[in-house]
This record gives structure tokens, sequence and C-alpha cells, in this order.
């Protein structure tokens, strides 16, 4: 209930600033040919595997596919992950 009421009055992103994210994420998807739908199932995948071991602050995981300069001076394309634990999980 209380995220219900945070979410209710909480502050919202400018629209300005969410439309600058779309946008960013459309030219970076264009660069490295990475359809959205792929980098949001892979998205959804890496949080699986990560929710068995640990507890992660979903609302800030950051997962971008980019493009960097490999050892042999090609252009490849990169994923990035900012993955905020709030704890581990115990395993037996």
């Amino acid at each position: 209930m209380m995220e219900w009421l945070s979410n209710l009055f909480g502050r919202k992103p400018a629209p300005a600033s969410i439309a600058r994210d779309r946008l960013k994420l459309v030219l970076m998807h264009d660069r490295v040919n990475c359809r959205p739908d792929l980098l949001d199932m892979m998205k959804n995948d890496i949080m699986k595997v990560l929710l068995k071991y640990m507890d992660i602050d979903e609302e800030e995981l950051d997962i971008q596919v980019s493009q960097t300069t490999s050892e042999t001076n090609e252009i490849v394309p990169v994923l990035f992950a900012n993955i905020p634990i709030k704890n581990m999980r115990k395993q037996n």
C-alpha cells in the first residue's frame, strides 16, 4: 500500500527527461543492432538469476548494450550492468 501511495504522491520525471532517455535508448540500440525487446528479455533473464542469490534494487537496475574498441581495434558490442545489491541471500 505504501508503494502505491509513494507512486501517487512521489515526484515524477519531467516529460523532457523521459523523452531524452527514450531517445538515448533508441540511438544506442541502432548503433549496436540490438532490438529493444531483446534487451528487455536479457534484462529479465539476468534479474531472475540474480534474485536467486541476492536482493537487488530492481528500480535502479541499469543494463545497457553499447560499443567499445577491442584489443584488435575492432568495434564490438559490450553489455554494461549496474546492479545495486541490497543484500546477499543465505545459501543452504
